[in-house]
């Protein structure tokens, strides 16, 4: 009788020959280069290690959190005071109902690259999986770095404010291990003018951060330039923007000055005034990134805690955002011809999080690449919500068809957990799974040595280019 195969298996969503060859003769083996994730830096540089399977993985994780929220779970299970062993019960139970959900194929991937477990999770088989989990996790390579190396995990950009003081980052420089751990700008909170509460509260740490006065825009734009130049010295090629929609509303320089003097002062700003100076922050960013030869990501079309009630209980990130709907065309096209017609147009990767922008954003890139970078604007991995299945194969698809796939700068994790890595792993089968249904079609040429190439390309070897890792 033969033996049933596991649900996670070598050839896991590789259905055709072709597929097969390229992941497991091309893909399988490449390193891994995360560049836009959420790990804390402190836990890289103290190499953390983990009591039992629940805190590394549903200690952070809002796509679990809310999953086990549409599962009926009480909070106290997902955010709460319950035990780590009550909620990877719970999560257990939810798995069972997770069916085509791609939490169900992620945990399960997890569960089979990291603890060799390859039995499904549910309610009956939670109390063997968490015991053998656990085993595992109290042996060698289980740490922070440990993860990273067993994942081949050769660089990580954090994301990190401008007022950090990267001293993790700095420690981990002193005593570099296998994997670069890099800072990537993310200086959201200096353009949320229409708080002017915590806008000047966050000022004030700028200026101690910078150890200069910030009470002008021209000294905001001096403690800007110090440390972005900081963060260069410490390793950053990368800036992230995580906004609502694209900022490029007309301006004038005195209007600048007048409308930050008075934010500092502590006066509320107009909708119009903090829409002119977002849109100042925004160029000028993106100008600073282009002469610091950074590559920007642009992230928006997330509408951000959108439950109060809960936002008010638990802070950001707790899984009470969804995808957005501005339209933004107009506006991207403006901001980057103003920066092409400077000269200072960055590297840029754009990601939104509303599928329907997929199309625009490829037919939009192609109007502002130029030499000698390969794909120097780029059309973002499918990001969140959207780094499943249908999300990915889209993306692809787009990419490929108004686009030039074979510059693609490939997956990232966008992940507070260590043990993400494996959607590296689930990107790759799709794009084998991909280009593997099509040879077999007779839609692309059956030339795998050719293809893999191009696998190895979009896995690793691209974006080590294209970033300057050098990994």
């Amino acid at each position: 009788m033969a033996t049933k195969k596991t649900f996670i298996n070598d050839d896991f969503l590789l259905t055709t020959k072709a597929a097969k060859e390229l992941y497991h003769r091309h893909a399988e083996k490449m390193p891994i280069i995360d560049y836009h994730c959420h790990l804390p830096p402190v836990e890289i540089a103290d190499d953390k290690r983990w009591t039992d399977i629940a805190q590394v993985w549903l200690g952070g994780d809002h796509y679990k959190w809310r999953q086990m929220r549409s599962n009926g779970v009480d909070e106290r299970f997902c955010t709460g005071d319950a035990s780590w062993h009550d909620k990877f019960v719970k999560f257990a139970e939810t798995m069972e109902r997770l069916v085509r959900n791609p939490l169900f194929d992620w945990s399960h991937l997890e569960l089979a690259r990291y603890f060799g477990v390859t039995e499904i999770l549910n309610a009956s088989s939670a109390e063997r999986i968490w015991k053998k989990c656990n085993v595992k996790l109290a042996g060698k390579g289980f740490s922070a770095r440990g993860l990273m190396k067993k994942s081949n995990v050769k660089v990580v950009c954090t994301t990190d404010d401008p007022v950090d003081s990267l001293e993790h980052h700095l420690a981990i420089a002193k005593k570099p291990f296998w994997t670069q751990i890099r800072p990537a700008w993310r200086s959201d909170k200096a353009s949320k003018i229409e708080n002017v509460k915590a806008w000047n509260e966050w000022m004030d740490k700028l200026a101690a951060a910078a150890k200069t006065p910030v009470k002008t825009m021209d000294d905001f734009r001096d403690a800007m330039a110090k440390r972005h130049a900081f963060f260069e010295k410490a390793g950053c090629v990368v800036s992230d923007y995580g906004i609502t929609e694209i900022f490029a509303a007309p301006y004038t320089e005195a209007e600048l000055k007048a409308i930050f003097k008075k934010a500092r002062s502590g006066k509320a700003v107009t909708a119009e005034e903090a829409l002119k100076f977002k849109s100042a922050w925004l160029f000028e960013g993106l100008r600073a990134d282009a002469k610091s030869n950074w590559t920007t990501q642009l992230h928006y079309n997330c509408l951000r805690d959108t439950n109060t009630a809960m936002f008010a209980k638990l802070g950001p990130d707790t899984g009470f955002d969804c995808i957005g709907d501005w339209s933004v065309t107009e506006n991207l096209a403006k901001l980057f011809d103003r920066l092409e017609r400077e000269d200072s147009l960055p590297r840029c990767i754009l990601y939104s999080l509303n599928p329907k922008d997929n199309e625009m954003l490829a037919t939009l890139m192609g109007c502002f690449q130029k030499a000698p970078a390969r794909g120097k604007i780029q059309l973002g991995a499918a990001w969140w919500f959207l780094d499943q299945k249908d999300g990915m194969r889209r993306q692809l698809d787009v990419l490929s068809t108004l686009g030039c796939l074979g510059n693609f700068v490939g997956m990232l994790t966008d992940s507070r957990s260590f043990l993400s890595y494996t959607r590296h792993e689930y990107f790759r089968r799709l794009l084998c799974q991909k280009l593997g249904e099509e040879v077999e079609k007779g839609e692309i040429p059956n030339d795998l040595k050719w293809l893999g190439s191009i696998v190895e390309d979009i896995s690793f070897n691209n974006a080590n280019r294209y970033f300057g890792f050098e990994a």
